[in-house]
């Protein structure tokens, strides 16, 4: 983060600076969590259903934090800090990062949809790479308090951001678009994800169109082009559909799906024809390619740089992270999120696995409202349909998921819990196995994980 000064933090969120002490050194970072004070940064306690950052104001003080920006004064202010109060310190921060924002000039991209966000925004990054400097959101911090905190690390080294934007209400994506401006909006797609809160498919086509709300009139939408919503829109944008179908301005032909290994494809856009290596499995990554190709190539990137950067895409976290380990064993560690979507994509993979044993292991998929036991029940039926070996499915709502294996013929066990199913796993993990681990996040399967490499 650029320096600021207490006067311009003050004026960049309308709060009034109470401190009894003079000015003191511009702030240079800045923190929600007491626990990761840098020296001389603003902190400030975010407030919630469950907690109150307000009790920590002390103890980031101590740990070195220059001032805060808060909602409720301490008794007491020590007159080498400083503080400045607001109303809301949540949305203090946004403004915060608005203004901030504000004195950088560069092209921002932003991303939503309903999966494969994060693998977009990694795969564009990585592309873009190639030629610029790139600030791009860590991991999946793409939240009212992940955006504004990615925005405020942008450096005068930057030469384009890549940020993205997820939401399970209305008004999320319009309320950090608002932050964002970008120059150039996606949507990756329009599934099941949090349709609980949404009501359909359509509403949630709506939540996710707000993004346009704030895309510069002379700005770029670029979506995928097989989508059935997104199909439907009308934009006054320039706009560019990336995917398998003939109208589609940048389109996927010759797809090798190479299993583990990844997937090559040629994109066709109206300019060039890129031949790519994709290092990721799934024909899904197909459209995290296209899409990245296409605004490489509206930002001038060559074609060496474009094929150079889609080879070089790592994935974050757990998201489809190939495990090798010894006995000709794999682990195919895609447990960070679950939809319905997303679930049948991994299973698709793990059924052209060449191994001569597939286990998928499946936990509870969250928000999905009247979904739920269909969409639990539907998930099982495809994996006895693609003749998985043996499902093992975790959780109450996976209970469905049981039911639709055993309706489908296949081989499935039932747990409660992940501690309950872990003997089991680790003993059906044998040599010349390959073992699918997914759930929603809230499972915490990442600790399954853990074990079986162990």
């Amino acid at each position: 983060m650029m320096p600021m000064t207490i006067r311009e933090l003050e004026h960049a969120v309308g709060g009034v600076w109470q401190s009894p002490g003079e000015e003191s050194a511009p702030i240079s970072a800045v923190s929600t969590d007491s626990r990761s004070i840098e020296p001389d940064c603003l902190f400030i306690p975010l407030t919630g259903e469950r907690f109150d950052g307000h009790r920590f104001i002390d103890a980031a003080l101590d740990a070195g934090a220059a001032g805060v920006l808060c909602a409720r004064l301490p008794e007491v202010l020590r007159p080498d800090k400083f503080y400045i109060q607001v109303e809301d310190t949540r949305l203090a921060l946004k403004l915060l990062a608005k203004a901030y924002r504000e004195r950088f000039q560069i092209p921002v991209i932003q991303i939503t949809g309903s999966v494969g966000k994060t693998t977009t925004k990694d795969m564009i990054a990585s592309v873009l790479a190639t030629r610029f400097h790139v600030l791009k959101t860590p991991e999946n911090l793409n939240n009212d308090i992940g955006t504004p905190l990615t925005l405020l690390q942008l450096m005068p080294e930057h030469e384009v951001a890549v940020i993205e934007t997820g939401m399970n209400h209305f008004g999320e994506i319009r309320y950090l678009g608002d932050l964002v401006r970008p120059d150039i909006a996606v949507i990756s797609n329009i599934g099941d994800a949090h349709i609980e809160f949404l009501g359909s498919r359509e509403g949630i086509l709506q939540a996710k169109s707000e993004i346009f709300e704030n895309l510069k009139p002379e700005g770029v939408a670029v979506l995928n082009g097989d989508d059935p919503l997104l199909n439907t829109l009308e934009l006054p944008f320039a706009t560019v559909r990336c995917g398998k179908t003939a109208h589609c301005n940048a389109r996927v032909t010759e797809i090798l799906d190479l299993g583990v290994s990844g997937v090559e494809c040629t994109v066709t856009t109206e300019k060039k024809t890129y031949q790519l290596e994709i290092p990721s499995p799934g024909e899904h990554m197909v459209y995290a390619a296209s899409i990245a190709a296409a605004i490489g190539e509206r930002m001038g990137l060559t074609e060496e740089e474009i094929i150079s950067g889609v080879a070089s895409y790592q994935s974050s976290g757990s998201r489809m992270r190939v495990v090798r380990l010894s006995g000709n064993r794999t682990i195919l560690d895609d447990c960070y999120n679950a939809s319905p979507q997303s679930v049948a994509a991994a299973l698709e993979i793990l059924a052209k696995t060449e191994c001569g044993r597939t286990i998928a292991v499946l936990g509870d998929m969250g928000e999905l409202g009247d979904l739920t036991e269909r969409a639990h029940y539907n998930m099982g039926a495809l994996a006895a349909m693609l003749g998985i070996d043996l499902t093992v499915a975790i959780g109450p709502k996976a209970a469905k998921i049981a039911q639709g294996v055993e309706a489908g013929g296949g081989t499935v066990c039932h747990f409660a819990t992940k501690e309950d199913a872990v003997s089991l796993l680790l003993d059906e993990f044998g040599g010349d196995a390959a073992m699918l681990v997914k759930a929603s996040h809230a499972m915490e399967f990442e600790w399954l994980v853990e074990q079986l490499c162990k």
